[in-house]
């Protein structure tokens, strides 16, 4: 449990720096940040559940990096709000964007990661 809320905690403080920065630096109708952040999490944690199910790292890296860390780092309810926020915003074909290009880069680097040569 202690590795799962020391790696939550990195994390998330990880999640919101860079979030900020990338915000900041971009000035872009998608969610630039979020999008960014949950495509590069997906990457990692395929990684990581490669590692962990050929037995290269043990459980406490898992629940400290894949369950904690990457848990924290990316975020289903800001790419949620964001959404929302969007569609308020009527900027309809710009939500649909980046839930698809959410979607799909995600999945496709989750694979990536995961068939790395490690």
């Amino acid at each position: 449990m202690i590795f799962v809320i020391l790696g939550g905690g990195f994390g998330a403080i990880t999640r919101y720096a860079l979030g900020n920065l990338i915000s900041r630096k971009n000035n872009t109708p998608l969610p630039l940040g979020t999008f960014l952040i949950n495509v590069s999490g997906s990457f990692l944690l395929g990684m990581i559940n490669r590692l962990f199910l050929s037995h290269s790292i043990n459980q406490s890296l898992w629940l400290l990096f894949g369950v904690g860390f990457l848990g924290a780092y990316t975020t289903f309810s800001t790419f949620g709000y964001e959404t929302i926020n969007l569609l308020i915003q009527k900027k309809i074909m710009t939500a649909v964007i980046y839930v698809l290009l959410s979607a799909a880069f995600g999945i496709l680097f989750a694979e990536v990661g995961f068939h790395l040569p490690i």
